[in-house]
């Protein structure tokens, strides 16, 4: 006759010596929760400061800025880092210092001045603020908009001869300046950005804006793209960096306009490719809507060449 502990129960398990803790060594690491991105900001002509966070491109970015200050993300005209001045180095592009301090420049006055194209080039540098409104980066010294006192840079390019161009991109506001017949005048309506007296928002707390002098110290940025999601990521490699300032230049020097974020995707392109053949097919695919020409993709891909043997 069987013991009744050694006769097993029908359905019932066996015993099981018990499993022995893991090591430290053997425990899994806890997942490296991401940080809170929350971003300090101001209106440009003087606010108090808010807190914006949870924009994944700069369209959202715009609406975050709008609600923190109550007013509508079409009163924004483009953003810099770190300055309240209309400082084209410090122009928010597609990458922001995770400490960087953002001011929104808004809407002014609008005016209207009257242009006559007497060489084929305006002297105009332009770009946009990725949400719908083109504005002035540069103007060439000696130009023909350089002798009209008038126009400024920073202001956003509302309208060619009443024909509104809100909503076009910074290459196609350059084509069609470029496109206008020579010898007949033209209107240009222009909004600049708000002004303050002194800057007597900015200044309340000291002889500089509070954030004038402050320098991002890490080395991780978000990256606000056009399509998907925001990214943490490292801050640009010195070639890279390198490259997408010589891409840049190039891109002024062909088509009158500055893109950092369009010189970034570029160099990011060359990194994917082994030769110039490789490369255009590459940003036919990426780029196809801005139709480079050959010749300019071959200097490209030599600036890029360039700026990595200078880099190492």
């Amino acid at each position: 006759m069987e013991s009744a502990t050694a006769r097993e129960a029908p359905g019932a398990e066996t015993p099981r010596d018990p499993v022995p803790p893991p090591s430290p060594a053997e425990t899994p690491a806890a997942p490296r929760v991401r940080p809170r991105l929350v971003f300090r900001t101001q209106l440009a002509h003087g606010s108090p400061t808010g807190k914006i966070e949870g924009f994944t491109n700069v369209r959202e970015l715009y609406a975050k800025i709008a609600e923190a200050f109550g007013i509508a993300p079409t009163e924004i005209l483009f953003c810099t880092l770190n300055s309240h001045k209309v400082d084209m180095q410090k122009l928010l592009g597609g990458q922001i210092g995770l400490e960087d301090f953002i001011f929104a420049h808004v809407r002014g006055e609008t005016k209207e001045v009257e242009v006559t194209k007497t060489e084929d080039a305006l002297g105009l540098t332009i770009t946009d603020n990725g949400a719908g409104y083109a504005f002035i980066k540069r103007i060439k010294e000696g130009s023909i908009i350089n002798r009209i006192e008038a126009v400024c840079v920073g202001d956003s390019i509302e309208a060619i001869n009443d024909h509104s161009i809100v909503g076009c991109r910074h290459y196609e506001v350059a084509k069609m300046l470029r496109e206008l017949p020579k010898s007949q005048p033209f209107t240009l309506r222009l909004v600049q950005p708000k002004r303050a007296f002194d800057m007597i928002g900015q200044r309340s707390r000291g002889s500089k804006c509070p954030m004038e002098a402050r320098v991002a110290s890490g080395r991780e940025t978000l990256r606000l793209r056009s399509g998907g999601a925001a990214t943490v990521e490292e801050a640009p490699s010195e070639f890279e960096e390198e490259a997408s300032r010589k891409v840049d230049d190039l891109l002024e020097s062909y088509m009158g306009i500055r893109d950092p974020e369009l010189a970034c995707t570029m160099v990011e392109t060359s990194k994917k490719t082994g030769s110039v053949r490789e490369f255009a097919r590459c940003l036919d695919s990426v780029l196809g809507e801005f139709a480079f020409p050959d010749e300019f993709v071959v200097e490209v891909w030599a600036a890029i060449a360039e700026a990595r043997e200078a880099c190492g």
